[in-house]
C-alpha cells in the first residue's frame, strides 16, 4: 500500500486517537485560531479528535500566515498560526510567544501528461529558472537531459503560486533564495512577493487545484495536500547532490539535524546537507499572546490545553498525514515557555500543569 492510498482524504480514521479516555472537565470549551493553510489538515484532524478526547471544540480558519499574524496581533482570535517565524524583536513588540506544533515539507507538484508520480527529476537551477520564467517549455533541453527515460511534451511551463500572504511561500522562496543568487537578488523571500511568471491562487488548496486543472502546471504546496489530492510530485536534487523523493524518510532526515536552540523555536531545516535530506522542510508555528486580557485568559489556557493534548496524543495522526511530530524534548521546552511567559493580568502563570 503506497502513501497516496494510505492517506486518502482527511475523513480517514485517526490512528491512535480513537481509544482515548475523555478527561473529567467541568464543561466543553471552544478555542479559536486562524492562519496558515500549511498545517490545516493536521489541525482539522486534531480538532475532530479533541471534541471527544478533550471536550474542546477547535474553530480554525485557514486564511494564510499573513492573515493569522494580523488577527492575533489585533487579538481577534485566541491564537494565530504561521509557517514563517516572526523575528524575536517582533514577538517582543507584539507581546507574543511563538512555538512549533509539527514539522512539514513543501513539495513540487506538476501536471504533465504521461509523467508518473516521483519520476521527474529537477535540479535547484532548473526549478529557479522555471519560476523565474526563463524555462518556458517542458521539453527544454535542460529538463530533457535530466530525464532521459521520460517523454516530455512541448507544453508551456505554467507556474502556480500563492496569491495570499503565505508561510508556505516564505518557506519555498527561502529555498529559492538559498539555491539561486538571481532569485535572492530579484524576487527574494517572504510571505508575499512579486512573482516573475505564472498565476496565483489562494491557499495551498488553491495552488493544488490550479495544478490539478492545468496541463503543464508546476506549483509548490505542503505535502499533505499533494498526498490527499493524489497530485504528481517530483524528485529534487539536494545540497549533497543526490536526487531525493518526497517521502517520510527524507523529511525525517532533515528533521534529525535541526537546531531548536534559537529564539522563537525557529529551527531552520531548509537546504541542509545530507545524502537523504529533503531540501524544503519547516516547522509550523503558533502565536499566542503573553499578556492576554481578562476576557482572553480562558482562550489562552484552552489553546495551551489543546496543543498539550495534541503533543501527547496526536503523533500518529500527524505521521499519517506525513507531518513530523516534534521531539519530546522540544515539547517539554514549549511547555516551559508557556509557564514562564504567558501571564494573566495579575502577572501569574496561566499554564500550571
Amino acid at each position: 500500500m503506497n502513501r497516496r492510498t494510505l492517506l486518502l482524504a482527511s475523513g480517514a480514521p485517526l490512528l491512535g486517537l480513537g481509544a482515548l479516555a475523555r478527561p473529567a472537565l467541568a464543561q466543553a470549551a471552544t478555542v479559536t485560531g486562524a492562519g496558515a493553510s500549511f498545517p490545516r489538515p493536521i489541525y482539522e484532524r486534531w480538532g475532530q479528535a479533541a471534541r471527544e478526547g478533550l471536550s474542546l471544540t477547535l474553530n480554525y480558519q485557514s486564511i494564510g500566515s499573513g492573515g493569522g499574524i494580523n488577527q492575533i496581533t489585533n487579538r481577534t482570535v485566541d491564537f494565530g498560526a504561521s509557517d514563517a517565524p516572526l523575528p524575536a524583536a517582533q514577538l517582543t513588540e507584539r507581546s507574543l510567544l511563538q512555538f512549533p506544533t509539527v514539522m512539514g515539507s513543501v513539495v513540487l507538484i506538476v501536471n504533465i501528461p504521461g509523467v508518473a508520480d516521483n519520476t521527474l527529476k529537477l535540479t535547484p537551477e532548473v526549478i529557479a529558472d522555471m519560476f523565474l520564467g526563463r524555462i518556458t517549455r517542458w521539453n527544454d533541453a535542460r529538463i530533457v537531459e535530466l530525464n532521459s527515460g521520460i517523454r516530455l511534451p512541448s507544453l508551456p511551463v505554467s507556474p502556480a503560486y500563492r496569491a495570499d500572504a503565505s508561510g508556505t511561500t516564505f518557506v519555498f522562496t527561502t529555498y529559492l533564495s538559498r539555491i539561486s543568487e538571481t532569485w535572492k537578488n530579484g524576487p527574494g523571500s517572504g510571505t508575499s512577493i512579486s512573482w516573475p511568471a505564472g498565476n496565483g491562487a489562494r491557499g495551498n488548496e488553491g495552488v493544488s487545484n490550479t495544478v490539478r486543472q492545468t496541463p503543464g502546471a508546476i506549483g509548490y504546496t505542503e505535502n499533505a495536500y499533494a498526498t490527499v489530492n493524489r497530485l504528481i510530485t517530483t524528485q529534487i536534487r539536494n545540497k549533497s547532490g543526490a536526487f531525493v523523493t518526497p517521502v517520510m524518510a527524507s523529511f525525517q532526515a532533515a528533521a534529525d539535524v535541526a537546531n531548536w536552540d534559537v529564539p522563537g523555536f525557529a529551527a531552520d531545516l531548509i537546504d541542509l546537507n545530507g545524502p537523504t535530506v529533503w531540501p524544503i522542510v519547516s516547522p509550523t508555528f503558533i502565536l499566542l499572546p503573553t499578556n492576554p486580557t481578562a476576557d482572553k485568559v480562558n482562550g489562552s489556557l484552552n489553546t495551551m490545553r489543546f496543543f498539550d493534548w495534541c503533543y501527547k496524543n496526536g503523533a500518529a495522526a500527524a505521521t499519517q498525514l506525513e507531518y513530523m511530530p516534534l521531539p519530546a524534548a522540544v515539547q517539554d521546552r514549549v511547555r516551559a515557555a508557556w509557564r514562564a511567559q504567558v501571564k494573566n493580568p495579575a502577572g501569574q502563570p496561566i499554564w500550571t500543569a
